[in-house]
């Protein structure tokens, strides 16, 4: 087991690890739109989103040279991470897309089926549970709990490592959701099993926004990319239980924090399905994504870093915890 100071150096180097993949994801963003016809539409929301980040920046690494500021610099600069990581990955999946390989739609459903998973059923059951519909909204909006609960839980916890390894396995996962959906793209179930995505009781808000935009951005028609109102567009593998996945494993580490992490991810799992229109194996696959991602995020060693790294903040700890 690590002792404080071990632990804060390592996660100190994680940090720097996370800058170094963002940097590496913005580079494929930005030369994947140079040579294509994408473009980004600069508006307020825009300009808010990247002053946020530069904000919890800025104060995370000057609070971070004081000792009493090293815990909460991790939160800050974790919420600048992932705020930066909205703005490169979700442009990212539009990216992907436009690689318009063919849909597969009728691959993952026979997947489902091979399984035993029916989805019609599953479709048919909640529709035919008002009382049940009126909290799949609700759950469903849970994945704002990544990106924001999770920090601050495991910063006010004084978890510094965990909350790291939870911002670069968040960052590895949107990362390889985008390419493996750019290689296994698909519309939905709506559209696959001639289900209404709408009844007078429900709304499949993921799914229509999907089914709105990702035949325009295969087609070639949506290039202008307006970041902070996009709207995922993945099928498989789906985002939304990779982040319920992502969110549980972070909140494990704060016993207190599990009967809640289970019921408010365990329901988003539970409703991605209807919400989304996923396929169960969409589901199944976020979560192996998940899984890798913390794996990975975990397992990585790196040496230490000299003053030189001070650059990227949160110096290195000679001060007992």
């Amino acid at each position: 087991m690590m002792n404080a100071d071990t632990e804060l150096n390592h996660a100190r180097r994680l940090h720097v690890a996370t800058w170094l993949a963002l940097v590496a994801i913005y580079l494929i963003v930005a030369i994947c739109m140079a040579s294509s016809q994408f473009s980004f539409v600069v508006e307020s929301g825009l300009l808010a989103s990247v002053e946020t980040a530069a904000a919890f920046a800025a104060v995370g690494y000057v609070i971070s040279r004081w000792s009493w500021g090293l815990r909460p610099a991790f939160v800050l600069l974790a919420l600048a991470q992932l705020n930066i990581l909205f703005l490169c990955g979700t442009p990212l999946s539009y990216i992907a897309a436009s690689a318009a390989l063919p849909l597969q739609d009728h691959s993952l459903a026979r997947l489902d089926e091979l399984l035993g998973l029916d989805w019609p059923g599953y479709y048919r059951y909640f529709v035919s549970q008002p009382e049940l519909l009126r909290y799949v909204p609700m759950f469903y909006a849970m994945i704002g709990w990544l990106g924001l609960g999770v920090p601050l839980l495991l910063g006010l916890t004084k978890n510094p490592l965990r909350l790291q390894q939870f911002t670069l396995a968040c960052v590895i996962a949107v990362f390889v959701t985008a390419l493996v959906s750019a290689l296994f793209p698909a519309v939905g179930t709506y559209q696959h099993y001639g289900l209404p995505p709408e009844t007078a009781d429900f709304r499949a808000t993921g799914y229509l926004v999907q089914l709105d935009r990702l035949p325009f951005v295969r087609d070639g028609s949506l290039r202008a990319l307006n970041v902070t109102q996009l709207g995922g567009i993945v099928t498989f593998p789906s985002f939304h239980a990779a982040a319920a996945a992502l969110a549980l494993w972070g909140c494990w580490s704060v016993w207190w924090s599990r009967p809640i992490a289970i019921v408010t991810n365990g329901g988003m799992l539970v409703v991605t399905p209807l919400v989304g229109g996923h396929y169960f194996i969409d589901v199944i696959a976020g979560i192996v994504v998940a899984v890798l991602a913390t794996a990975a995020a975990t397992s990585l060693r790196l040496p230490s870093m000299d003053r030189r790294g001070a650059m990227f903040g949160l110096r290195q700890r000679t001060e007992p915890a």
